[in-house]
């Protein structure tokens, strides 16, 4: 057999300038990434952060829209802009250097504002994987946030004000399979070994030459021999099992030591948690058709696998964690685990091809390798539904949790209310807050309005009241930069399908470093 073809020149260069990040989130994701395309209206301070943060890593391309020129405001606080860009097009000046930061991107245009492209070119948003806005006007955010949960599209709604800023994720329905949680529980199967494994585990005698899982199988089989269940349920049952491995101990040997550390986190894994049992319950899941998505036909084979071949167990993930051993030891353990992992994987493939052909979907929507990546993160699948923007805008929207969050002294959610207050007096006076003296007053008037509507019997401190006002509506650089990196982030996750994104409203006081997130 001829040895491969080595990888071309273009390919391996491309994968070592983006290797650190494929170690995060992979092939698959850094090619999620590679495909999508992003949306931006108004190249402002915050604007222009966000796409650099996507950009950098090679999001497929992005498209600015935005109908203003360049003023010397902009140049004092947008790094992508320079003294010769006053009077020229915002959206060009700043798409050309951003392409600049990374040329495997593709950057565009459209030097129109955004309102009068609503009305001349209403399917102008289409053409994109998710939307983000900046420096939005309460009708335009209505409008866009209708407009994209109907499409459903992304719509992120950020704003950049002095030290305070705020974004606002709007996504219909979000479906992760890579979750990566922080403590995930490794399925090592010790309650109900599988026949293989059994196998593997009896004819391997005990050492110091073994892997740990080895050690412990054993120890556990003769704590369990006097005790109503195979596992121990307890503190006092896992320190009886420790005990056990301790006392057969001949010296200091190092998978000894680590089968008695992992007595605590070895056990339990395997089974659906709540979470996921909602989603196998889910009405998603239960009624199949045409139109649903790919997740939702692969949640529905987990089901039917968990039932029937599973025998009340999620398919087996087939990965180990490190252990002391050699080499030989562990790699038999873990060809054991592999094959099964890849049995089981192949059962839900072939559940997945019968459900694609009762929904009248081609074959091909859902790969082997799509089943085998689902199979491997089963356990922690999530889906986040969220909420409409535009109904926040509505003056009969009731949220409980804002209520909630106000009744708590120094929560961030005054500083949202501050800023919808702040977009409220655009509507109104047709510019920002500028005269401390004036617009204070008008400012707190407009923010009791938005309680009252809220039915919440609060007010806007005069504190935060005056310092919008004194703003003016200017951006900070350092404030900006540190939202824009925060909220690049959160479009990676949604693009990716990795990782919880925000749901759904993050708020930043750079006066005193705080975050908060809030569900509204």
């Amino acid at each position: 057999m001829s040895s491969p073809a080595p990888k071309s020149p273009e390919v391996s260069d491309k994968s070592k300038k983006y290797d650190r990040q494929i170690r995060l989130w992979g092939e698959h994701g850094q090619q999620a990434l590679e495909s999508a395309q992003v949306c931006l209206i108004n190249a402002t301070c915050l604007g222009t952060e966000i796409l650099k943060g996507i950009v950098l890593p090679g999001i497929g391309g992005f498209t600015i829209v935005d109908g203003r020129v360049v003023t010397e405001e902009d140049v004092g606080s947008n790094f992508f802009l320079e003294p010769s860009s006053v009077g020229q097009s915002r959206a060009q000046c700043c798409s050309h250097l951003l392409q600049e930061l990374n040329p495997d991107v593709n950057g565009d245009y459209v030097d129109e504002n955004v309102d009068s492209l609503l009305v001349n070119n209403p399917e102008f948003f289409k053409n994109f994987d998710l939307v983000v806005g900046t420096a939005l006007s309460e009708k335009t955010i209505v409008i866009l946030s209708n407009k994209l949960w109907d499409l459903n599209i992304p719509f992120l709604v950020c704003r950049s004000v002095g030290f305070i800023a705020s974004a606002r994720l709007q996504v219909r329905e979000h479906c992760i399979v890579e979750s990566h949680p922080d403590n995930r529980q490794t399925d090592l199967r010790l309650e109900e070994p599988f026949p293989a494994l059994i196998e593997h585990f009896e004819s391997v005698p005990l050492s110091p030459k073994i892997p740990w899982l080895i050690v412990l199988y054993k120890f556990l089989k003769d704590w369990a021999k006097d005790k109503p269940h195979s596992i121990p349920k307890n503190y006092k049952e896992k320190s009886e099992l420790r005990e056990l491995i301790r006392g057969g101990m001949e010296k200091d040997e190092e998978n000894y030591e680590e089968a008695i550390k992992a007595v605590n986190s070895s056990f339990s894994g395997g089974r659906a948690s709540g979470s996921v049992r909602k989603l196998l319950e889910d009405p998603q899941c239960l009624n199949l058709k045409k139109e649903s998505k790919p997740f939702w036909i692969l949640v529905r084979a987990l089901k039917d696998f968990e039932a029937n071949e599973g025998k009340g167990w999620l398919p087996l993930p087939g990965i180990l964690p490190d252990m002391t051993a050699e080499t030989a030891f562990y790699i038999a353990l873990q060809n054991v685990y592999r094959n099964q992992a890849l049995a089981d994987a192949d059962a839900i493939y072939r559940r997945v091809q019968h459900l694609l052909k009762e929904v009248n979907l081609p074959c091909d929507v859902i790969t082997e390798k799509d089943v085998r990546q689902f199979c491997r993160e089963a356990a922690n699948i999530a889906v986040i539904r969220g909420t409409k923007i535009a109904d926040e805008y509505d003056k009969s929207y009731k949220c409980p949790a804002f209520g909630d969050c106000l009744e708590v002294p120094g929560t961030l959610i005054e500083h949202y209310v501050a800023l919808r207050a702040m977009e409220r007096f655009h509507s109104e006076h047709g510019c920002l807050p500028v005269e401390v003296e004036t617009d204070t007053a008008r400012l707190k008037n407009l923010s009791g309005k938005l309680f009252a509507e809220a039915s919440i019997s609060s007010s806007l401190s005069d504190e935060l009241a005056h310092e919008l006002c004194r703003y003016g509506g200017a951006e900070i650089h350092s404030v900006s930069s540190f939202m824009g990196g925060c909220v690049a982030q959160e479009i990676i996750k949604i693009i990716t399908r990795q990782f919880r994104p925000i749901n759904n409203t993050f708020i930043y006081n750079a006066i005193k470093c705080e975050t908060a997130t809030y569900e509204l």
